[in-house]
């Protein structure tokens, strides 16, 4: 089968991204706010630090991207008749239905991640006051977030703010309707979910072994969705064990990968305060079987029993202000393409430094993409890329990826 993810380590075979367009454009300092956005991306800079993040992912494995894999899915009636079904179960609408069912399939494509404007009335058109009938998707690029792979289930995310609905339902078409994407069925369907209380994101689940999840009880996803799906996987898949991380409410800290990822088999990069001293967050231990979670004194310990020993690497290095700085830039956020293979932003050099104590070579993308320097096997290396304005959308290259399959552990 073509999807398959049991580690966050292992050798990567397939992931798929989305490279930034114009739907960026939407965010302005006045929509910003409304669409999760601290900054504002200046959009042909960020593509072209996008498309080198790719070019180093395509020397380990094949990249789809969203547009392309979207546009052929769309072109089956099945999936058409799904996006008129849920978009009109969002934005009910005769005409944008009738509209959706006459587009080809790239000018579809394009709607469904840029947007598609109501047409304005007297006074919208007065103000210049535009709304949208379907919102525009800038943060379709962090492609973690709305879709997860565990073994080889599909789980659909249940996005926290309405604004990435959208984000919802072209992952929803991918997996239900593409070849390449084919897997054992979609175990949790966030694109249905309309219960308030009931959110998963990507960015705070961490399949770290085929029997243990890690997951984030964080801002974006919720006790309620949590105890939902842990019933599903205890029953469906391999799963015996998730460890749950008790988020701070930080607006620095939304998902769990951006205080904690795992770069090798047993190291992983840490926000310190979060994890070390007496700031460290609750940890919870629920195995499969029981009916009650038990409290662990710390994520190490909870890994330790799940046979997962780990030894913390820190974001920013040893000074509390270089770690704030450096999590606030995606410093804890990495995707491995192998084990001890990760990628970085290059301006975290905190975070770089301690990496290199850890016997990890710090590898520039330029000097990786000419062919001059090889990553050697078994060789820890961190191959780092410019992201000065992919971080200014708030993620990293783990929230950049969504691992398609991975070799098995």
């Amino acid at each position: 089968m073509p999807v398959e993810i049991t580690s966050e380590i292992a050798p990567l075979r397939a992931v798929l991204v989305h490279t930034p367009g114009p739907e960026l454009l939407a965010v302005t300092p006045d929509t910003r706010e409304d669409y999760l956005y601290d900054d504002i991306i200046e959009v042909e800079s960020a593509r072209r630090e996008h498309r080198r993040f790719v070019a180093i992912l395509e020397r380990f494995a094949t990249v789809h991207e969203v547009r392309d894999l979207l546009t052929t899915a769309v072109a089956v009636p099945e999936a058409r008749e799904l996006l008129v079904r849920e978009v009109m179960d969002v934005s009910p609408s005769a005409p944008l239905a009738h509209e959706i069912e006459g587009l080809g399939a790239d000018d579809l494509v394009r709607m469904l991640i840029e947007g598609r404007e109501d047409p304005p009335g007297p006074l919208a058109r007065h103000l210049n006051d535009p709304g949208y009938a379907i919102p525009p998707a800038p943060n379709l690029f962090f492609t973690r977030d709305s879709a997860m792979v565990v073994g080889q289930h599909v789980l659909i995310g249940s996005m926290r703010y309405g604004i990435r609905w959208i984000e919802e339902l072209i992952m929803k078409v991918l997996f239900t309707h593409h070849p390449a994407l084919a897997n054992a069925g979609i175990l949790y369907d966030g694109a249905a979910e309309r219960r308030m209380n009931h959110t998963l994101e990507g960015g705070d689940v961490h399949p770290v072994s085929p029997t243990t999840l890690l997951i984030g009880f964080s801002e974006r996803s919720s006790p309620a969705a949590i105890d939902h799906l842990a019933s599903l996987l205890f029953a469906q898949t391999t799963i015996e064990n998730i460890v749950i991380v008790v988020m701070p409410g930080e607006r620095t800290a939304i998902h769990l990968d951006m205080i904690f990822t795992q770069v090798d088999r047993e190291l992983c990069v840490v926000f310190p305060p979060y994890f070390i001293g007496p700031e460290r967050l609750p940890i919870m231990l629920w195995r499969k079987g029981r009916e009650h979670v038990e409290e662990c004194p710390d994520i190490f310990a909870a890994l330790r029993h799940c046979g997962l020993p780990m030894t913390p690497i820190f974001c920013g290095g040893a000074r509390r202000g270089m770690q704030e700085r450096e999590q606030w830039s995606s410093g804890c956020n990495f995707v491995a393409v192998r084990p001890g293979v990760i990628l970085s932003y290059s301006r975290n050099e905190g975070t770089l430094e301690s990496l290199r104590a850890a016997g990890f070579r710090a590898l520039p993308a330029l000097d990786f993409l000419a062919g001059g320097a090889r990553v050697a096997d078994g060789e820890r290396t961190v191959i780092t890329f410019d992201g000065a304005e992919l971080v200014r959308g708030g993620g990293g290259p783990r929230c950049m990826t969504m691992p398609l399959a991975r070799d098995a552990q």
